[in-house]
């Protein structure tokens, strides 16, 4: 199915751009979250209209994503958690607990979404975080996870 993007999206492609994609993907992600039209003539007209101020919005949002990158980059966010005596935790830590870790100490709005452990946290350590702010900007931060107390 041929779809029109909206906006920016990584290993996707760019504004104004017709691609093909599969037709749920299409229906159930692109359009229904308003980065991309069905591929009709009309819409290709309008697109072509809208497109500077497309791009606008995106430099916007990249902008923001600038500055939030400045602030939480190479950053180091601490957490206590619960644990046995070989250093493993109970559960492990999610990106919505890294999300509001973020909001309380920066007060920065990071989805949780955005958030991409490397590898999953489920021990005491140093974990290294990706985030995707925007398609072009990405940001890692520093997990480090303490023990909360042991339970045996």
């Amino acid at each position: 199915m041929k779809v029109i993007l909206l906006e920016n999206l990584k290993r996707i492609g760019s504004i104004g751009e017709i691609i093909d994609v599969k037709r749920g993907f299409a229906r159930n992600f692109l359009i229904a979250n308003k980065k991309a039209l069905y591929a009709s003539k009309e819409n290709i007209a309008e697109v072509e209209k809208l497109k500077s101020t497309l791009s606008k919005k995106d430099n916007e949002k990249k902008l923001q994503a600038k500055k939030i990158y400045d602030q939480i980059n190479n950053k180091e966010y601490k957490i206590k958690k619960l644990s046995t005596e070989n250093d493993e935790l109970y559960g492990s830590v999610k990106p919505t607990e890294i999300s509001k870790l973020i909001q309380a100490i920066d007060k920065l709005e990071v989805k949780p979404s955005m958030i991409q452990p490397i590898k999953e946290i489920k021990a005491i350590g140093n974990f290294k975080v990706k985030i995707s702010l925007h398609s072009e900007v990405d940001a890692e931060i520093t997990i480090v996870v303490n023990s909360e107390e042991t339970i045996q």
